[in-house]
């Protein structure tokens, strides 16, 4: 048996060295330490061998296997290099070549989001508002505590967090921090937007990914209503589409503002049908919005009794969705420029 396994050994140390691919070393690891390869054979062979020789080749069968196993391990990952190492090689793009370089086989290209976001800056400046940007790494006080959600409120728990180790910082969940941080460096009355990547701990499918794209806006004043809301949503939604959009107002809970309203566009990709996208109902959740709650305003030091707001979170990856008929979100952070490319150049 201890001379069958050193022929066992050094006839997989050969095939092991001549496996050219990833199926060659896994169909190596089937014929040697599969549940019905060589060593399982031996094993299965010495029900009649002495105590002793089952303690001898046992043990040696146990060691042998294990090397085999450390060393499929390291032909996988040595193979999977070699592939991935391969594939750069063959797709590598020089991002510092310019158009006229490039030629017309890999032109370049702003990403769909820049481009709408863009867009919607402009549309936003043009009425009277500020672009702010924000720290994607968050405190405790602007994602949560500042935005009337106490570490005890149960809202925590529609967000799945990316908390780093000392439990104080975070990953921001939304673009909302900068409604308080947007207060902190502004004097009523105001009114602002913040583009920016949000992140969450969650599954992903057609219509969510665990880092996207939010917009913020707010706007403080005298005597705003849900009415001036309204009437900006639909002004930014006909400019991006070119078009009026049916839309749909509902109440929605969120502790940052109330009251607190869903604002939802019909599917563009389906027109209404029912697709991946809409989750099959028709409707797209696009804008979460309302007034501003007054304790997150006195959080701002904003006089209460003089001012009061609205504010929304558009969701900006959706909206691109909308916008280029995109039915899979994963698409927009896939990295593959080849996507980029069909939208435009520069």
């Amino acid at each position: 048996m201890l001379d069958r396994l050193q022929k066992l050994s050094k006839q997989f140390e050969a095939e092991l060295g001549e496996a050219a691919s990833q199926a060659d070393i896994l169909a190596v690891k089937a014929k040697y330490i599969g549940k019905k390869g060589e060593i399982s054979s031996i094993l299965k062979g010495m029900k009649d061998a002495s105590p002793e020789e089952k303690k001898t080749v046992g043990k040696e069968s146990n060691r042998l296997k294990q090397e085999m196993h450390k060393a499929i391990s390291q032909a996988l990952s040595e193979r999977e290099k070699q592939e991935i190492e391969e594939q750069l090689r063959q797709n590598r793009q020089d991002i510092s070549l310019t158009k006229s370089l490039l030629g017309q086989r890999h032109p370049a290209a702003y990403h769909p989001v820049t481009i709408v976001q863009r867009e919607i800056e402009d549309i936003f400046t043009s009425m009277g508002f500020t672009i702010l940007n924000g720290p994607h790494i968050e405190d405790d006080y602007h994602n949560f505590e500042a935005l009337n959600i106490p570490e005890t409120h149960p809202a925590r728990d529609m967000q799945d967090t990316f908390w780093f180790s000392d439990m104080k910082h975070l990953l921001r969940t939304h673009t909302s921090p900068m409604q308080v941080r947007g207060m902190e460096t502004h004097t009523a009355p105001f009114k602002f937007v913040c583009p920016g990547k949000v992140f969450r701990c969650e599954d992903t499918d057609a219509s969510h990914e665990m880092v996207f794209h939010q917009l913020e806006g707010m706007m403080v004043g005298e005597n705003i209503s849900v009415a001036n809301l309204i009437y900006f949503m639909k002004v930014l939604l006909a400019e991006i589409f070119g078009k009026e959009v049916e839309v749909r107002l509902r109440p929605g809970y969120f502790p940052f503002v109330e009251p607190g309203f869903e604002l939802d566009i019909k599917c563009l990709i389906c027109g209404g049908s029912g697709c991946s996208v809409c989750k099959q109902t028709g409707w797209v959740e696009l804008l979460p919005c309302g007034m501003v709650h007054p304790r997150v305003l006195e959080y701002g030091q904003v006089d209460t009794d003089k001012y009061n707001g609205f504010a929304f979170g558009l969701g900006l990856d959706r909206l691109v969705m909308m916008r280029y008929g995109i039915d899979d979100i994963r698409y927009l952070h896939s990295g593959d420029l080849r996507f980029g490319q069909q939208f435009s150049e520069y």
